[in-house]
């Protein structure tokens, strides 16, 4: 793989990196892992079962640069900021959207819910489900979140235990408070925010690297997840995964593309600016691994670092809207399921409860069935057995999720930009619009091209 072309791609004199051959586009290539990978865990399981780990160690070297990218792209963002009253004043209106967008999310899912009834029909009696193995560990973790975990949560044990943990909530609440404690001791603090900002050259540098491997990841983790669940599985449950699927692409294409035309960007030249990272979220089934790339994309197309190094990383903990339209989907397909009823009264209860539950799960493992598992122990009305009934197919729905939860993340640090009156509209749509785009601005973490030349 020729790394020179990355280097040259990025110089207004180089060839722009849209007229690559179509046949050394990282995204082309990623798209066949993933097409690979369907293909060997369908006629092959056995040997599908056994590429786990090819897909485990990509997901691990990306996850080994989230940290330090959170810190580095926040902590001197906020030192290098005008002035701390701005900082405040876009983590307020950040926090007011993701808690908007969340509450569209289950509304639609509880909505979609009534009107299908997915699990209508089903008749399972919960005290026939046996829970064992993974799901029963998954479970047990749910049960024992409070509602309210995420924030006795946030603070770590010690300044270095967040990175090796990988709790995103944790290394965002230690790179504020230090890019605080660093725009408070004006000058002195300088040389170390110049530091910091050489230092993330580094880092994404590294980055480019690692992405070199995402086709062989996509492969390894399609393989895996195709090989040991299989398509009967798939289609046994295909209604609840039809609703899932549905609500999930209307939230994406109808209200997020309404902020969209808010912002006056087309949402579908938007998703297909970050095509080669949608591409690795599918085959992942985690929109973990990308979020370092979410960010230095978001700030070439002309968001503020500071406002990407603030919404980015917060919004991959509250504003997680495929978690909240699977967190509704599943838990009315669970009552319909065990024929347990659920006024109107309750199900406004419920979503009052998931508007917290849904919080601060971003590295967990299984989010989205712990958080499920937290909901249902927290509500107490449904039986926490009726899990079982979705785990078959949760990881096909992990990968709804994690996609759903990019694309809101993508147009959240575009909306409070627009708020803060610091978005370049026009400049957006030129570069989405632009064939090839114009050359990476000076001011992007690391300056690489659209697309990574393999």
């Amino acid at each position: 793989m020729d790394t020179a072309s990355m280097d040259t791609a990025s110089d207004a004199t180089s060839p722009p990196a849209a007229r690559q051959p179509w046949y050394r586009r990282l995204y082309l290539w990623v798209l066949v892992g993933i097409v690979a990978g369907v293909l060997v865990g369908w006629r092959w399981p056995g040997v599908g079962a056994a590429l786990e780990p090819l897909g485990q160690t990509f997901v691990a070297a990306l996850k080994m640069v989230i940290g330090p990218v959170i810190f580095l792209t926040v902590t001197s963002g906020i030192a290098g900021a005008d002035s701390l009253r701005r900082v405040g004043r876009v983590g307020v209106k950040a926090l007011l959207y993701f808690q908007a967008a969340t509450l569209v999310s289950l509304g639609l899912g509880l909505l979609a819910a009534n009107l299908f009834t997915p699990g209508a029909g089903v008749h399972a009696d919960p005290t026939k489900i046996h829970v064992s193995g993974t799901a029963g560990q998954l479970i047990q973790t749910g049960e024992r979140q409070s509602a309210w975990h995420f924030v006795s949560d946030i603070v770590p044990a010690s300044l270095l235990s967040p990175f090796t943990t990988g709790n995103v909530l944790q290394i965002v609440f230690v790179s504020i408070v230090l890019g605080i404690a660093l725009k408070a001791v004006g000058p002195v603090g300088e040389p170390l925010v110049d530091g910091l900002r050489r230092l993330s050259s580094v880092i994404f540098k590294v980055l480019g690297y690692v992405m070199y491997a995402a086709p062989v990841g996509a492969f390894g983790a399609m393989a895996y997840s195709i090989g040991t669940f299989g398509v009967g599985t798939l289609l046994g449950l295909g209604k609840l995964v039809a609703v899932c699927y549905g609500v999930s692409a209307f939230f994406v294409v109808v209200v997020l593309g309404s902020v969209g035309l808010y912002l006056r960007i087309n949402i579908f030249r938007l998703l297909g600016y970050f095509r080669e990272e949608l591409l690795v979220v599918l085959g992942t089934s985690s929109s973990d691994p990308v979020l370092p790339r979410l960010m230095v994309k978001l700030e070439r197309l002309g968001v503020p670092g500071d406002i990407v190094g603030l919404t980015v990383p917060t919004g991959y903990s509250f504003n997680m809207d495929g978690i909240a339209i699977y967190l509704s989907v599943a838990t009315l397909y669970i009552a319909q399921a065990t024929d347990t009823p659920l006024t109107l009264g309750m199900q406004l209860a419920l979503l009052g409860v998931m508007l917290i539950t849904s919080k601060g799960s971003a590295g967990v493992t299984g989010a989205g069935f712990v958080i499920l598992a937290a909901t249902l122990s927290v509500l107490g009305t449904l039986p926490a057995a009726g899990i079982m009934l979705v785990f078959g197919v949760d990881k096909f729905l992990s990968e709804c999720r994690a996609l759903t939860n990019f694309c809101g993340n993508t147009i959240a640090s575009m909306i409070v930009a627009r708020w803060e009156g610091r978005l370049d509209s026009a400049e957006v749509r030129r570069r989405l619009a632009a064939k090839p785009a114009g050359p990476v601005p000076a001011e992007a973490p690391e300056p690489q091209p659209e697309e990574i030349a393999l």
